[in-house]
């Protein structure tokens, strides 16, 4: 049995707190877009433009990342990442003219492709250190992070229908609140533990193998399709339950509860693989996700579909953390294919789904989803087997 030394406990916290900040950011930047596109007076189109250079910025800083994040490069990329994630997050509270906006989202989704993936490929290296698995709990940190940041926003949503605060009061608080933590958090950074041992320790268990080009596609596109489902409920949850006559608030509640699920699963999520293997867990997690979401759209009733949606994030919930894992054998480039991949999951999944909508029906179409965590299911053998510790 592994001893777990001090830096390496440090290095656990820290990168905690850098997933716990970066969901934070992402829920804020998500929830108050609406504020944006009004303070600029956006059309639909402006504000698809906005997010699209978001994710082509995001894209380009995944593969930058990938590129650039070897291990004594890290902590630099952490501090820069994050300083420039927050103070382009100020920038798009500021800005009221589409051009300042692209210019500023683009700068945005490029800093957090590189957060991204330096906070990835360290938790990979973090998670060797350890020699037992601890991705799924520092994921759960971003969920728990999106969560706080999304009830934060909500009530300064709620404060500016009522004294008129604007949203760029709350993008520059968290930006500059986050900022600070960031440079305190600079000396133990610069201490990262993990980067002169990139396997597991001796005795901890089956080293990891490094994926095969095809096998690392594979990881890639079981990414994408854990990513779409999680682009269906942020983007089509309260939709769905709005179609059933739900109240509107019990509507806004589907994807809080997807969250928490999601959430709650990650922090179980560790405990898990240790003692069943990740192809088993994440395996398992599909089943249940497909049966989940499966029931909740098909039963056309408003338990049932909140009931779907919480159920559908916690089978999901270890599939991202297990994938991103066997990826990190094959180093931060690896770590970047799998996490762009998803990420493009994530971004086309909801407009494929309104366009299936548009064809056929909306439960119809939020069968999708449940088909591909199925394929997820018949698959995540194949994909996670020996490269996974």
């Amino acid at each position: 049995m592994s001893v777990v030394s001090a830096a390496d406990r440090h290095s656990r916290v820290l990168l905690t707190g850098y997933f716990l900040g970066l969901g934070a950011i992402m829920a804020v930047w998500g929830a108050r877009m609406p504020a944006v596109q009004q303070a600029a007076h956006l059309s639909t189109a402006g504000l698809a433009l906005v997010l699209l250079a978001a994710a082509v910025g995001m894209v380009a800083g995944l593969q930058l990342g990938g590129r650039y994040a070897r291990p004594e490069r890290l902590p630099t990329l952490l501090t820069t990442g994050s300083l420039a994630l927050t103070g382009c997050l100020v920038l798009v509270g500021q800005s009221e003219s589409l051009s300042a906006l692209l210019a500023a989202a683009l700068a945005f989704g490029l800093a957090h492709g590189i957060l991204d993936v330096a906070a990835n490929t360290a938790a990979v290296r973090c998670q060797n250190a350890f020699g037992r698995p601890i991705m799924s709990g520092l994921h759960a940190a971003y969920s728990l992070g999106a969560l706080a940041g999304a009830a934060l926003a909500a009530l300064t949503a709620l404060a500016a229908l009522t004294a008129r605060a604007p949203h760029s009061t709350l993008f520059t608080a968290t930006g500059a609140l986050l900022a600070v933590v960031a440079v305190a958090a600079v000396p133990v950074t610069r201490r990262l533990s993990g980067a002169d041992r990139p396997a597991m320790r001796a005795g901890a268990g089956k080293l990891p193998l490094v994926p095969s080009p095809g096998k690392l596609w594979l990881l890639a596109a079981l990414a994408a399709a854990s990513l779409l489902g999680e682009g269906a409920a942020a983007d089509w949850a309260a939709v769905h339950l709005h179609t059933l006559g739900a109240p509107t608030a019990a509507s806004a509640t589907a994807f809080a509860l997807y969250s928490a699920a999601m959430a709650a699963g990650r922090l179980t999520g560790d405990r898990l693989t240790a003692a069943f293997g990740a192809p088993t867990v994440v395996r398992a997690g599909a089943v249940l996700a497909t049966a989940g979401l499966t029931i909740g759209v098909i039963g056309s009733s408003t338990p049932l579909a909140l009931a779907g949606w919480a159920v559908f994030g916690l089978g999901l919930s270890t599939t991202v953390p297990s994938l991103i894992t066997a990826a990190g054998a094959g180093g931060a480039r690896a770590v970047a294919t799998v996490t762009a991949t998803g990420y493009l999951g994530l971004l086309a999944g909801p407009a494929l789904i309104g366009a299936l909508a548009s064809a056929t029906t909306l439960p119809t179409a939020l069968l999708l989803p449940a088909l591909l965590a199925a394929a997820v299911a018949d698959l995540a053998h194949r994909a996670l087997e020996n490269t996974t510790p």
